[in-house]
């Protein structure tokens, strides 16, 4: 549709003059004028009356601005809808994160941030596998640990300590290890890695380990460590409630490696974005 004409057309109608509609839209009265003497002789139809002292709607000129006005209307509302998105979070985020961290701290500030912003909708797939943004269209991924490099966008939320533990009962009865080399004489109940990370003399260091089981469960160790069968190592938010309680105790604690982050990592097009902005800056509140 020719567009030509439809704005003039919609002011002299409200305004009732051809005068006051161009002052409104900041051009000349004989712009207004040629334009909307184009419409009608493309509508091929009069719309208005024209006196010397009055412009009025014909009756096809009344009938032609109930849909003209309902049309720019939808336009303005429109504009507001594309602002309102640059300006104000709204819309569906799909995120994912790490199974345990993810259950424990992610999807309880998720649901605070929808419940502070009910325009937001929030899809989140819990997956211990490295998932691909952009081809499987996520809008962000909470990561943990050491970053590799790419091409994504990544903010520091927070950070996590590996903590080397066991219960008191079994320090009792096969002592504490001061140094790495000891941890071969004691049973290492294992998670996913065959190895421990340390740091000695300000280097990492990775530790081969052995024990008698192996879970993929950072429950299952805890709980195997509680009930006194080995040394586990584990970030803070599996142990962190045990060690304060006395339930563990720390190993090794001069050989911790040093902190490691918790980022949310987004693709490029995400950043500028304002419900990506608003959660992530949220979860950065929220985690520190």
């Amino acid at each position: 549709m020719n567009w030509q004409g439809i704005s003039e057309f919609v002011y002299v109608a409200e305004a009732e003059s051809f005068t006051l509609a161009a002052k409104k839209l900041a051009i000349s009265t004989a712009q207004v004028s040629r334009q909307v003497t184009a419409l009608e002789q493309r509508l091929k139809v009069k719309l208005f009356y024209r006196t010397t002292r009055k412009v009025s709607l014909t009756q096809e000129g009344v009938l032609f601005y109930q849909h003209c006005r309902a049309v720019l209307d939808g336009l303005e509302q429109a504009e507001t809808a594309i602002t309102n998105l640059q300006t104000k979070p709204q819309g569906k985020i799909k995120l994912t994160a790490s199974v345990t961290y993810g259950e424990q701290q992610i999807l309880p500030l998720v649901n605070n941030f929808v419940l502070e912003h009910p325009e937001v909708q929030v899809e989140a797939q819990l997956t211990n596998q490295k998932v691909d943004l952009v081809n499987e269209g996520f809008d962000l991924a909470i990561r943990l640990g050491k970053l590799n490099d790419s091409t994504l966008m990544a903010k520091k939320l927070s950070q996590r300590i590996n903590y080397t533990c066991a219960a008191p009962a079994y320090i009792t009865k096969y002592s504490t290890p001061h140094t790495l080399s000891e941890l071969g004489q004691h049973n290492c109940l294992l998670g996913t890695r065959d190895y421990w990370r340390f740091r000695e003399a300000n280097k990492e260091k990775n530790i081969r380990v052995t024990g008698s089981v192996r879970f993929n469960s950072g429950y299952g160790l805890v709980d195997a460590a509680l009930k006194g069968m080995g040394v586990i190592q584990l970030p803070d938010y599996y142990v962190k409630e045990h060690i304060e309680q006395g339930r563990l105790v720390t190993l090794l604690d001069h050989y911790r490696e040093p902190d490691e982050g918790i980022w949310a990592v987004y693709p490029h097009n995400r950043q500028l974005s304002p419900k990506i902005r608003s959660f992530v800056d949220y979860l950065s509140k929220h985690l520190a």
